[in-house]
């Protein structure tokens, strides 16, 4: 399992169609508002890294709105 957060800077006004934007992608498996340097939080999930990285790529990134994103990955030790 792959696991990463979508840090994500909005453009003023698009937060809520950002989010409902999120809900609509399946591998989101939580995302939230956030206060401070960046709006909003994306947990994604998938089955491994090329399917997060795609999806991130693919279907996060290119939302209207998004002016940048920051990416965390976890990892298992």
């Amino acid at each position: 399992m792959a696991i990463g957060f979508v840090l994500i800077n909005t453009s003023s006004g698009f937060e809520h169609s950002i989010r409902s934007a999120l809900d609509e992608i399946e591998l989101v498996s939580g995302r939230w508002m956030l206060f401070g340097e960046y709006d909003l939080i994306a947990r994604i999930q998938a089955n491994d890294e090329v399917e997060l990285t795609r999806c991130i790529v693919e279907q996060v990134r290119v939302i209207p709105g998004i002016k940048d994103t920051k990416t965390l990955i976890g990892a298992e030790l």
